[in-house]
Formats: C-alpha cells, structure tokens, sequence
C-alpha cells in the first residue's frame, strides 16, 4: 500500500477534487448526470470539513466532504486507480473520528446505489430509502454510522 496522508483540503485542491468527482467510473451510463457539470468549489471546501487522502507525491487518492450541521457525509470519492488499497475505508475511519471530535452521535449518508455495500461493511447500518426527485432518477439507500457504538 502506498504511503497516505490524511489532511484538511483547501480552495486549491478544487480542481482536483472536481476531476476526481467527474472522472469516477461509478458514475457512468444512467449515473452520469449526476456528475455532469459538479464542481467542488473553494468556498464549499473552505466552509466544510473536507478531507484530502494523499500520496507521498500529493496525488489525490480519495477525499470526504462531512457536513456538521447536517450530521450528513455529503461526499465520498476514491479515484478509480486507487480502488482495493483501502482508501475508502480509512477516509471513513477518519469521518468518523473527526465527526465523534465535533460532539455528533450520527453521521447520515444518503449513498449512491452501488456504494451501498461498502458503507454496510465500514459499519454503517441502513435506516430507510430516499425516493427519487428532480435529476436523481433513482431511489437511494439511507444509511447512519452510528457513533456511539463500537468502532468499525
């Protein structure tokens, strides 16, 4: 596994993140539209806590946008590359942690349909189904890692 870190984003990393967003391959075919356009912006990393995970080349491998007044993951990208070398799972270790830090007993997820396996096995448990509106075609699992209980 290659050497990773861990930090707060910045406005600079926008263009990265965004690539990162708009080229993953789990947004293709009918999922596409809803990257189509995305941008993350340097005002929405400045105002919430988004997480970067990094080689030692500060390549970005994968980063997580936590929203605290929400108690809500709002996003969650591994870079295709990057897949099965335990990235995703450390970011969530990482959520986790920072958002027991900030006093919350609950993060939400409302998932993207085929990442609900890997939230269930990071330990989140499903809580219902958000029904499709607007762009979103589909329905999406409703998920809650629970954090008072033990660590996943």
């Amino acid at each position: 596994m290659p050497e990773i870190t861990i930090r707060r984003a910045t406005a600079a990393d926008s263009r990265r993140l965004t690539r990162l967003v708009r080229g993953s391959s789990a947004y293709q075919g009918p999922y596409a539209v809803m990257v189509d356009g995305y941008r993350v912006g340097g005002a929405y990393i400045e105002h919430h806590p988004v997480h970067v995970a990094v080689d030692a080349d500060d390549r970005v491998l994968g980063f997580y946008a936590l929203l605290l007044d929400e108690a809500e993951l709002d996003l969650a990208f591994v870079a295709d590359s990057a897949q099965g070398l335990g990235i995703g799972r450390r970011l969530i270790e990482h959520m986790t942690g920072e958002a027991r830090a900030a006093g919350l007993a609950a993060v939400r997820v409302v998932a993207h349909p085929p990442a609900e396996e890997f939230y269930l096995r990071t330990g989140a448990r499903r809580t219902g189904t958000v029904a499709a509106t607007g762009r979103v075609h589909w329905d999406r699992p409703e998920l809650s890692y629970d954090l008072a209980a033990a660590t996943a």
